[in-house]
């Protein structure tokens, strides 16, 4: 009998039931088996929102209400298996466990727990071992006259941070119990990185041929907060891909079970490895002296440019946002930023940009700023911070008896444009978007409140160097929506006479390799000497790094695009003794 596998990539909001039982609605009646993605009842990643009991009570209400939905249906010859939370609760209604769970939906019967999750991930921006109990059996899933191994996201990764292997155990039950599957099923929420993809690819071939059926992959779509979803579902057979979805929107398709098996490919035999180590692979090309970062292929920068896009729309849209403000410099950060979200800007949103020079500002940056918003169409607001700025001082000598200078006097002026910035979004209802890189944030090169405001950061997961190949990209791709000028002068913040930000901090080609080496690798000092880094700089770095974490720990979210990123997987304490840093 032909088996149709409905592939359903959804994309809802967190605890949006209305909207996900609609979803699931639509497939009463429709032949096949349904699949959907981890948690798909739910939204994923929930945290503490698991353990609150109007979520809890909500969300019971909800199953209870699918269930009756469910035994309502025609007894047809179609299925669903969606991702869910199982609970058992204590008399008072709080949780005494909570499982990752497969629900299967029988029309005529409601639903049924098939499979709990056995690999609970607790590392990065994962946590799940504080909320979830881990499953202790494999599971064989019986449909149509044909029998497939369900896994959830994780359980598809061998680590040695795990005490079991779940594909090799179900690999060997197979073998023990002459088990023959039709395919392996894996719902996931697996988070984007820019190069996460073929690494699944990679692992879904070698998993295809261990079990020597199809591997069927299903994740969700997203943005939740700093962390994407980008979908990218697929099946895989030995070493061809035969179907695979859109990435960052919501899709369905469909495909016949039958002509993926009459099609498979016998391969070499299956390779041991592709632990999800694998995932975190740092981006340094060591063969150089001194070690260099690893330049993104034009492939890699339009992900990363379709993943910052979508993280803005994500978080704009759940969040109620429709106008954005941008405070324009005239540097490469600002006007990254600007230029990002006008490609992505939708007809019923404004982008405004603000230019707030001050008396170290050059011509140059104002002559910049004013042609690239006039290219683009987008409404520029002029606001000088010169007399502001010798207002604060002339206040500040009264009431204090001695002037500010030096560093001082340049965070005042930061200040002073932070203030002018939220206080225009105060008046027009606009999103303020951070245009803070991810160089400048490892070494606290922002002024608190000041140039490190916004509601969210699109640069803080790309160091410097990554946002000029970035621009580059764009350049090409879009007719140079930024002036060339920006893009070729010196980086400076403009906040004292003839100041370069490389007066104070090493060229960004050597800083970013550094930067990498101890956020990736999680190298010391000595470590990253051997790159070929000098002693002197390698020092400098460490400690504006180390010293600078209480910046770090009031930063906005942080759009990750990237396997280590500060932010939302980024735990670290502020209170500590660094001298070790410097001997290891």
């Amino acid at each position: 009998m032909k088996t149709t596998l409905h592939l359903h990539q959804t994309h809802h909001t967190l605890a949006d039931f209305e909207s996900i039982f609609k979803t699931l609605a639509q497939i009463s009646g429709i032949s096949g088996l349904h699949l959907f993605p981890e948690l798909y009842l739910t939204g994923y990643p929930l945290q503490d929102l698991v353990l609150q009991r109007p979520f809890i009570d909500s969300y019971l209400a909800f199953f209870e209400e699918l269930n009756l939905w469910a035994k309502k249906q025609k007894k047809e010859n179609w299925r669903a298996l969606v991702g869910g939370l199982h609970y058992k609760l204590e008399e008072s209604g709080l949780p005494v466990k909570i499982r990752n769970v497969i629900y299967e939906v029988i029309p005529g019967e409601g639903l049924k727990n098939l499979y709990t999750k056995r690999l609970l991930p607790n590392y990065d921006i994962f946590d799940e071992e504080k909320y979830f109990a881990a499953g202790s059996q494999n599971a064989f899933y019986e449909f149509n006259g044909e029998t497939f191994g369900l896994l959830i996201c994780e359980d598809m990764w061998t680590s040695s941070v795990h005490d079991l292997d779940p594909c090799h155990l179900m690999h060997l039950e197979m073998k023990d119990k002459k088990i023959a599957v039709a395919g392996i099923i894996n719902l996931s929420a697996s988070p984007f990185d820019v190069s996460k993809k073929q690494k699944r690819f990679e692992r879904a071939r070698n998993l295809s041929l261990l079990f020597n059926s199809p591997f069927i992959y299903l994740n969700r779509v997203g943005g939740e907060d700093e962390v994407l979803f980008d979908g990218g579902s697929f099946v895989m057979a030995g070493p061809k891909l035969h179907l695979e979805l859109k990435y960052f929107e919501a899709d369905s398709k469909s495909i016949d079970l039958s002509v993926v098996q009459s099609e498979y490919q016998e391969a070499p035999a299956f390779k041991p490895g592709n632990t999800w180590e694998g995932l975190f692979s740092p981006q340094i090309d060591t063969t150089q002296t001194p070690a260099v970062l690893k330049s993104w292929s034009d492939e890699e920068c339009a992900e990363v440019l379709k993943a910052l896009q979508f993280g803005f729309q994500e978080y704009a849209r759940k969040n109620g946002f429709k106008k954005f403000l941008v405070a324009l410099s005239g540097g490469m950060d600002s006007a990254m930023v600007l230029a990002i979200i006008h490609l992505c800007l939708k007809k019923d949103q404004d982008l405004e940009a603000i230019y707030m020079p001050s008396v170290h500002s050059s011509p140059l940056s104002t002559q910049l700023s004013e042609k690239m918003c006039s290219s683009l169409g987008i409404p520029l607001s002029y606001f000088p911070i010169k007399f502001l700025h010798s207002a604060v001082k002339n206040a500040f000598v009264s009431q204090f008896k001695e002037p500010f200078e030096g560093l001082t006097d340049e965070n005042v002026q930061s200040r002073l444009r932070g203030t002018l910035l939220y206080t225009r979004s105060n008046q027009t209802g606009a999103m303020v978007i951070n245009t803070s890189n991810k160089s400048e944030l490892a070494v606290g090169y922002s002024t608190q409140y000041g140039d490190s405001v916004g509601a969210i950061s699109l640069l803080g997961d790309l160091y410097k160097s990554e946002v000029y190949r970035l621009a580059r990209f764009i350049q090409e791709k879009y007719n140079s929506p930024i002036p060339a000028g920006i893009i070729e002068r010196g980086p400076s913040a403009e906040l004292r006479e003839n100041q370069l930000d490389q007066d104070s901090l090493p060229p960004y080609e050597r800083l970013d390799v550094i930067l990498e080496g101890i956020l990736s690798y999680r190298l010391g000092k000595k470590q990253i000497i051997g790159l070929g880094f000098r002693e002197e700089e390698v020092t400098r770095v460490l400690n504006l790094y180390l010293k600078t974490e209480y910046k770090r720990a009031q930063f906005c979210p942080i759009v990750k695009v990237k396997s280590k990123s500060f932010g939302f997987g980024y735990r670290m304490p502020i209170s500590k003794n660094i001298s070790y840093q410097f001997n290891s």
